[in-house]
């Protein structure tokens, strides 16, 4: 120090990262020495390693359901394999879709009979495709068809195939067909396909989608490489045909495209037999009604019907699945669960109650709408604080311009009885007047239904055909084409709530009395309605007496 005093202090510390250290001892004559530390410091990078290791090895084999597979099994097929008539399913159990099961027994003969077509040099489809909205059995009778062949039957989703990891997807494919060379015949049923065969890029691209792309050229080599006189079939559903790569779907792999869509009034009738050989039914059942009332419905909706049916049957003590439990169903299955308990002020009731009732008396004034078959000023569902509800009599697959501007008319109703009775409006219409305005541009931009703009259609022909993507898909379209849409579809629904309007006021006497009996019964049914509709109103007495 200062007063010439020397002193002496020893100090351990870790290693410090500092290349100018050790010249500064040196330059102040500092003694210093460096030690390996012999001990688990120089171990510690382990605690985070072996934990890593442990965890990859313990998803690895809950990924493949069994313990002590290993790491080398991520490349194995994840096909559910099904023996013989394990699949527990018949074209017994599969109803409405005759055209699709007499397509699928030429598969079944040949799994069976093979013979009787190689001796006159024929060939089986290497790929039979189902196509058609989620719901409609496809999964279904391709389990029906192993069940009638009788032949084992790999069954695995699309997603299945793709992995984190580079190459799962492919070597999943070839371990795939292997197992159905070894166990042939057999059939292959691809689920969701659409997960895996997407168009492929124009452009190279990386990550995930250039793995999934690898596994579709994979599926695609092996299907070049079968042999269908080994009696190994490929079958495949999706409903989303539009986005398979154009490949994946020539002749020589999916041959065959089968559409499996949603049933007509027979189909659902004999759908709904089906699904009620196990259920106790009453005696005032009648599956021709249900049927009728169900338009629209796909399988799926209709096993949901009778079991939410016998559900409720069950929870009222009842002996038997009643017409009225069936009704309830319906119901549930279209506008969700009732709200009794859902408190509203008397004023919204009474705007619900005249909004419901306009909906209702227009639909029964116009010609083109389908015949209301109850109104409820009852909640349901998310946000529906009343409904009208409208079925059809017949099954439509056309639709004249005439009809679509009637059903417009009738969503337009609700806003316009709203207006007629209070003057004011409310928030109720948002719903109606999105699918009014719908329908309306549908009309202009797909349909060419516009008398300005002509018979034109601005659609881009890439549209979902089973699915609605809740957004309109188009070219590009120049300002001045624009402006003219924007003006048909305003004409359009201007004109319509005119027209609209004019109906309502010549039958105020009606909407009041609908409105008024909703707001007693909460509920009022088409026959009540009709015969609401067929009175004379005091001013028409009035006019009468005159």
């Amino acid at each position: 120090n200062e007063e010439g005093q020397r002193f002496r202090k020893s100090v351990t510390t870790a290693r410090i990262e500092d290349p100018d250290l050790i010249k500064e001892l040196i330059a102040h004559n500092v003694k210093f020495s460096a030690t390996t530390q012999n001990g688990v410091g120089q171990y510690l990078y382990l605690i985070w390693l072996i934990p890593m290791i442990f965890i990859l090895i313990m998803m690895t084999r809950a990924r493949r359901g069994s313990p002590g597979t290993g790491l080398m099994s991520i490349g194995k097929s994840r096909a559910k394999l099904y023996i013989d008539k394990d699949t527990g399913v018949t074209f017994d159990d599969v109803a409405g879709v005759d055209e699709a099961k007499e397509e699928l027994k030429e598969i079944i003969d040949y799994l069976q009979n093979p013979q009787k077509y190689q001796r006159l040099g024929g060939k089986i489809p290497k790929g039979v495709l189902l196509v058609g909205p989620t719901g409609t059995g496809k999964t279904l009778l391709a389990k029906a068809v192993a069940g009638e062949a009788r032949v084992p039957f790999f069954s695995i989703s699309g997603s299945g195939f793709v992995e984190m990891f580079v190459g799962v997807g492919a070597a999943r494919v070839r371990d795939l067909f292997a197992q159905a060379q070894e166990k042939a015949p057999c059939i292959i049923f691809i689920d969701e396909i659409d997960a895996l065969g997407k168009v492929r890029a124009a452009a190279p691209i990386s990550g995930g989608h250039e793995e999934r792309e690898n596994t579709l050229n994979q599926l695609l080599v092996e299907m070049d490489g079968f042999d269908t006189r080994k009696g190994v079939i490929l079958m495949a559903a999706t409903n989303r045909p539009e986005t398979l790569d154009t490949a994946l779907l020539r002749p020589g792999r999916f041959d065959r495209h089968i559409l499996v869509d949603r049933p007509d009034i027979k189909g659902r009738e004999e759908i709904l037999k089906v699904h009620c050989k196990n259920v106790k039914l009453g005696k005032d059942v009648n599956i021709k009604i249900i049927a009728a009332r169900t338009p629209g419905f796909v399988g799926a909706d209709l096993a949901n019907v009778v079991n939410e049916a016998a559900l409720l049957a069950a929870r009222f003590g009842k002996d038997a699945v009643g017409m009225d439990s069936l009704e309830e169903a319906i119901n549930r299955g279209i506008a969700g669960l009732e709200k009794k308990k859902k408190v509203m002020s008397k004023k919204e009731q009474e705007i619900i109650a005249y909004h419901e009732s306009g909906h209702a008396l227009v639909a029964e004034s116009v010609p083109g709408a389908d015949k209301v078959h109850r109104i409820s000023i009852i909640p349901r569902g998310i946000s529906a604080l009343g409904y009208t509800l409208q079925l059809p009599t017949e099954d439509r697959y056309l639709l004249t311009r005439s009809e679509l501007l009637d059903r417009l008319a009738v969503l337009l109703g609700g806003r316009v009885a709203e207006e007629v009775k209070f003057n004011e409006i409310s928030t109720g219409a948002q719903n109606d007047l999105e699918r009014a305005t719908d329908i309306a541009l549908s009309m202009v931009r797909e349909y060419g239904m516009s008398e300005k703009i002509g018979p034109m259609t601005f659609q881009n022909g890439r549209k979902p055909l089973f699915i609605d993507l809740g957004y309109r898909t188009g070219r590009e379209l120049s300002e001045e084409v624009s402006r003219e849409i924007d003006s048909e579809v305003k004409k359009i629904i201007f004109d319509t709530y005119e027209r609209v309007k004019k109906i309502i006021l010549e039958n105020r006497d009606r909407l009041q009395k609908l409105a008024t009996i909703l707001l007693e019964k909460e509920v009022i049914e088409g026959e009540e309605l009709r015969k609401i509709m067929s009175e004379n109103t005091p001013g028409q007495k009035k006019e009468a007496a005159n």
